[in-house]
């Protein structure tokens, strides 16, 4: 294995390093193989429950009439999150379009949306109007109010009942940590915060913006309160398969809601031809939780790896975990660049290509991403990105498999050596 590993150009000290790191984490490691283990089962039991057949994977073109796959799919779906329905959509193109098809059709104009978690990720800022956007929710008259974290990344519960108000409609919350160096927060702390919503507010909706987050824990906030759950397929749900695609699940009126927004008023979930994909969606449904434990051990690795380096790294090396981001401070530039040009280096697709920032759609800053994906923009893949401003952190998740992660991070380690970044 050394001599495998030197031909990716990686030194002995980097891989000694590794090494060691890695024996260091055989407890954290099974305890991640334990909870894949549950959630395989749930998935399992939620699809024999919906009598998943071969014929569940026929195509469906047009209208989508009649789409058996597509329609048991969602069943599949709701049964998994324990929620009452579920839109799985292969025309939901993103997490962001997906989050934006749940927020547009439950908000109204003269409503109010709350995030009791701070500015959300990126993206949102111009769904919501923070950053003006044609077609925004200001624009609908949709008005945003959010309340900061405290400083150790725990809820205002004073200032957010404050916030709460009779035109309060519907309270978001980001699961992930997005382009912040916050702690993601736990489904038990999501509990908490949506108790403390409805014992306000009882008829206020509570969504949770699930990316990143799906199987990392062995329940989801669809257990613990939420009344939606949103994520995309090309993020750990889709299991690495999916080539597109997001969900919304919970209550049958917010999924219906969004449904119609999707669609069109009074078509809603009956239209939508699943094209083909549905097979692809289910089998990646079905790897998900093993898939998610790949990217849990790498997540791990590379917290532990970098701490012992000496950078700030969130969540730490022993802290538990709630989904399958890494974030680690570099303080400049060139460590962030380096650590993504390695994870790329590290890809089985575009390898070759030294990926640069560059001013993408959303963002307020130069963005770098690597991602030598099977599945553009697939972040359960091996991938890096971070916007080039401070405090300078790169953000690294996915590996469809343990290995492929875990020569992520010593690629990125190697890059980092040779530019003077780190010792050994």
């Amino acid at each position: 294995m050394d001599r495998i590993y030197e031909k990716f150009g990686i030194s002995s000290k980097v891989l000694e390093f590794g090494s060691e790191i890695e024996a260091s984490l055989k407890d954290r490691f099974l305890e991640i193989d334990e909870n894949a283990e549950h959630n395989q089962m749930k998935v399992i039991g939620a699809m024999q429950e919906n009598r998943v057949s071969d014929i569940h994977f026929a195509a469906s073109t047009g209208y989508g009439y009649n789409d058996m796959g597509r329609d048991t799919l969602e069943d599949v779906y709701a049964s998994t999150f324990h929620t009452e329905s579920a839109l799985v959509r292969p025309n939901l193109i993103s997490g962001t379009h997906a989050l934006s098809v749940a927020l547009s059709g439950n908000l109204r104009p003269g409503d109010e949306l709350l995030s009791p978690v701070g500015k959300p990720y990126d993206t949102l800022e111009e769904v919501i109007g923070i950053r003006d956007s044609r077609g925004s929710l200001k624009e609908y008259g949709v008005i945003y109010r959010q309340v900061d974290l405290l400083p150790d990344g725990t809820f205002d519960y004073e200032n957010i009942k404050k916030a709460i108000n009779e035109k309060t409609k519907l309270v978001t919350i980001q699961r992930s940590k997005g382009y912040a160096t916050r702690p993601t927060l736990s489904v038990k702390q999501i509990g908490e915060l949506i108790a403390f919503i409805k014992n306000i507010k009882p008829d206020a909706i509570c969504m949770v913006d699930n990316c990143y987050g799906e199987f990392v824990e062995r329940i989801e906030p669809s257990d613990v309160g939420a009344d939606m759950i949103v994520g995309s397929l090309i993020k750990n749900p889709g299991g690495g398969l999916a080539p597109i695609g997001g969900y919304i699940a919970g209550s049958m009126d917010c999924v219906d809601r969004a449904s119609y927004r999707l669609s069109a008023p009074g078509l809603g979930k009956e239209v939508g031809a699943s094209l083909g994909l549905n097979q692809a969606f289910y089998q990646g449904l079905f790897l998900a939780p093993t898939v998610v434990s790949g990217a849990l051990k790498g997540a791990v690795f590379a917290a532990n790896v970098y701490e012992k380096l000496g950078f700030s790294v969130v969540p730490n090396g022993s802290e538990s975990r709630h989904d399958i981001i890494q974030a680690i401070t570099f303080g400049n530039p060139e460590g962030v660049i380096a650590f993504c040009q390695g994870i790329q280096a590290a890809a089985p697709v575009d390898s070759y290509v030294t990926p640069e920032p560059w001013a993408m759609p959303g963002y307020d800053a130069p963005v770098i991403m690597a991602a030598g994906a099977f599945v553009q923009g697939a972040s359960i893949e091996l991938s890096a990105d971070g916007p080039i401003k401070p405090p300078y952190a790169a953000y690294f998740q996915g590996g469809l498999t343990w290995y492929h992660a875990k020569l992520g991070i010593l690629m990125s380690m190697q890059k980092l050596v040779d530019i003077g970044q780190i010792k050994l």
